[in-house]
């Protein structure tokens, strides 16, 4: 099996973790990482036993040993570095959302497409279970045809650094762009594009708020400038229609879990429930004239599917898919196209929110602007 040879971007949060996840990936080999703090950088290289540890990224992708990059950083840093990548020779994997503008992420869609390199956004949603037999139950033409989904996430009081857990950069629209919808609503709107076939987007409306209490000092200190709950509506091309909400904070107990409707049949994805324990994937049809509601061993399917299917540990994770791809044993899913157009529909959201009114799918890319921060 061939080796991929990787540079880490970023050795924050996100790129501990991502380094972790490759630590268990056959053929995943780290070669470098870097930071704009070099004693951290050189910290991580000798906990995790990587040779090469940088502060400057542009000498990262010098190195003639790096086959491909793992982009680390906040959202409007995305697109300078990954076109950086991409022109330098390697192929790159982002963390999401892929930008913070639909004009960066499409910058970033043609820096790829004009350098021949492969990119690849984390959405690890893609790669659930749930996710897996949906798509099965769509594609086997269980739910007839698709007409309408849900997109849910919930969190009770859960905003970033206000509530007691991670840092300002992802409560201001500097660093951030985006908050709930940028922040989680990208998984969650992105699984179902992707069960949905990732249909053409036309008219998208929505609405921002920010109004559950948060002390005060955390408030001053973060610059939270960003939505924690975001609703929507999206009409796509051939009549398909999703609604959205998304909460970094609520005063509910919990939502239901995203769901799509057929004409022949319907699925509900899993959610967790006020108190503990989690609703299960759930199928929905009629047999002999006959409402059935449905459970699937999502366990016992991953089992036997790993028994009998070549190459099913390619879509274990993410980062397992992206490395498999690069390794050419399947192809790459398109998950830049997904999370361009989750981007587009997010953007949409705060466009509709800001006129007040519902808006094109052509409005939202003729208004979309770069807030990239230069190199």
């Amino acid at each position: 099996m061939t080796n991929i040879r990787i540079g880490i971007i970023g050795v924050g949060q996100i790129g501990k973790q991502h380094i972790e996840k490759y630590s268990h990936i056959p053929g995943a080999e780290l070669v470098a990482v870097c930071d704009v703090n070099l004693t951290e950088a050189n910290r991580v290289a000798e906990h995790y036993g990587i040779p090469h540890a940088y502060s400057d990224f542009l000498e990262l992708l010098q190195r003639d040993d790096i086959d491909a990059v793992d982009v680390c950083l906040h959202n409007n840093f995305h697109a300078p570095v990954t076109i950086a990548a991409l022109e330098a020779g390697k192929h790159v994997y982002c963390e999401k959302p892929i930008a913070g503008t639909y004009a960066d992420g499409k910058a970033m869609v043609d820096a790829a497409e004009a350098s021949g390199k492969q990119l690849h956004i984390q959405l690890f949603t893609l790669y659930q279970k749930e996710t897996k037999a949906a798509k099965t139950l769509i594609d086997g033409g269980m739910l007839g045809k698709l007409y309408h989904a849900r997109s849910t996430g919930f969190r009770r009081r859960n905003r970033p650094y206000v509530d007691g857990y991670g840092t300002p950069y992802f409560t201001r629209k500097e660093t951030a762009a985006g908050g709930a919808l940028f922040d989680m609503g990208v998984y969650h709107i992105a699984q179902i594009l992707y069960l949905l076939g990732n249909p053409a987007v036309e008219r998208v409306t929505g609405k921002l708020y920010q109004e559950t209490d948060m002390l005060e000092e955390r408030r001053e200190k973060s610059g939270f400038d960003v939505e924690e709950l975001g609703t929507g509506f999206v009409r796509f091309a051939d009549g398909l229609t999703l609604d959205i909400i998304e909460a970094w904070a609520v005063h509910m107990g919990d939502f239901e879990g995203s769901s799509i409707a057929g004409s022949k049949g319907g699925v509900r994805l899993p959610s967790e429930q006020a108190g503990g324990g989690t609703r299960p994937f759930t199928f929905h049809n009629t047999v002999c004239d006959m409402d059935m509601d449905s459970t699937i061993d999502l366990d016992m399917m991953d089992v036997r599917w790993h028994r009998i299917r070549d190459n099913e540990d390619a879509y274990d994770s993410s980062q397992a898919h992206w490395i498999a791809a690069l390794q050419g044993r399947v192809p790459l899913l398109p998950t830049a196209d997904i999370a361009l157009r989750t981007m587009l529909i997010s953007e949409g959201i705060y466009l509709s929110d800001q006129l007040g009114r519902e808006v094109t799918a052509e409005e939202v890319i003729a208004s979309s602007r770069s807030t990239a921060v230069p190199l």
